[in-house]
């Protein structure tokens, strides 16, 4: 009888959900300080035309990332949390997870909501354009709604991203445990 090869559970995560996870990384914290930057620029500022149109391009190359990497995790199930992490930690780790997967979906689309309120298309990067729902406003103020909830989601998920560098410096540092090495 032959002996069935059992796969062993990965340690770390795979190349490409590193990739995936240090790329949106980036774009996330560039777009946070291109976003808080944008919004001191004056009318006359040579960047006040430039700096959003920036913002919106790669606000959609982040929110087609974060479905690839939604799809990818789904299909490439991540490895199992370290066994020295407490039950409160996993509880914590899996709901932050959660909420910043939620939030890079919902931001780009409030995003877009800004843009497109009155109409206007979204320019990615003078490649292409991705065509406004409505012709005119379906609700009065939807720019200023839609800018509201957008600023306050971005902060939430800065906090939400600091957290989760803290805990994977605590990690690294205080508990001398794998759980940061296995994104590196």
């Amino acid at each position: 009888m032959a002996m069935e090869s059992v796969k062993p559970e990965p340690v770390r995560y795979n190349g490409f959900a590193r990739l995936l996870h240090w790329l949106m990384a980036v774009l996330v914290l560039g777009l946070a300080a291109l976003g808080f930057y944008m919004v001191t620029l004056t009318y006359y500022d040579p960047w006040y035309q430039t700096a959003p149109d920036i913002h919106r391009s790669f606000g959609v190359v982040a929110f087609v990332l974060v479905i690839i990497r939604w799809t990818w995790r789904k299909k490439n199930p991540p490895p199992a949390m370290s066994d020295s992490l407490k039950p409160y930690e996993k509880i914590a780790a899996h709901w932050v997870h959660h909420l910043l997967y939620g939030l890079l979906f919902i931001l780009p689309i409030s995003g877009y909501f800004i843009t497109t309120a009155k109409g206007d298309a979204v320019n990615v990067f003078g490649l292409f354009t991705i065509p406004a729902i409505f012709t005119q406003q379906p609700i009065e103020n939807l720019e200023d709604i839609a800018g509201t909830i957008h600023l306050t989601l971005a902060v939430i998920l800065l906090v939400l991203v600091a957290m989760h560098i803290a805990g994977g410096l605590k990690h690294h540092f205080i508990e001398k445990d794998d759980t940061l090495t296995r994104m590196l």
